[in-house]
């Protein structure tokens, strides 16, 4: 289906951060965006295996909650030498305070006690576009690049300000948000949201 202007729609996330780029991603569809918060929507329990799984637990869940069209993002930081952790754990490894710079430290910490020079990860992002009554849809985006210790930056959010994309030498955390914006794994998940669902 393709969403038609003033559309109303949930974007199932309580992280304002995301709320906001996926917000500004879907501007120039026009459409009507209220957060998960906004509507008082519960979080449910991501026990998904993948993003895409957990996306769309969350999609699923925000659009029988409210009946409305439910757009949900899992997403995470997946690090080489760490086996793809901390991968669908990300938020989790930030704890209930989403206490980012312990989850910077722990990773650096990990890679530190493995002994490697292989500080390669990507960013993965799923997107679950949930329709009532309809099969839910998955779209992924993946930017692959390093890591750098310790962190930089004041931009974005989560790992982004230790994560540098292949092709560049500041962090996600040193760019602009149009910058991040327009190179993201989100970015590129949406991309393929946009090219099957906007107008």
């Amino acid at each position: 289906m393709k969403l038609a202007a003033g559309t109303r729609l949930v974007i199932a996330t309580h992280n304002r951060g995301k709320l906001r780029e996926i917000a500004e991603l879907l501007a120039p569809a026009r459409t009507r965006v209220h957060g998960a918060d906004e509507l008082g929507l519960p979080e449910p329990a991501e026990t998904g295996a993948t993003f895409a799984e957990n996306a769309v637990i969350k999609a699923e869940s925000a659009a029988k909650a409210s009946g409305l069209i439910a757009l949900a993002d899992d997403s995470g930081l997946a690090v080489a030498a760490l086996g793809g952790a901390p991968g669908i754990y990300s938020a989790r490894w930030a704890g209930p305070k989403k206490d980012f710079p312990a989850a910077m430290a722990r990773i650096e910490r990990e890679l530190k006690a493995k002994g490697t020079t292989d500080f390669s990860a990507k960013f993965v992002c799923a997107l679950a576009f949930a329709v009532p009554g309809k099969k839910t849809e998955t779209f992924v985006g993946e930017v692959h690049g390093r890591l750098v210790f310790p962190p930089r930056g004041k931009n974005g959010f989560g790992y982004d300000p230790i994560f540098v994309a292949e092709g560049m030498d500041r962090t996600f955390g040193e760019i602009a948000p149009a910058e991040k914006e327009a190179i993201s794994h989100r970015a590129r998940a949406f991309a393929a949201f946009a090219a099957a669902v906007l107008p």
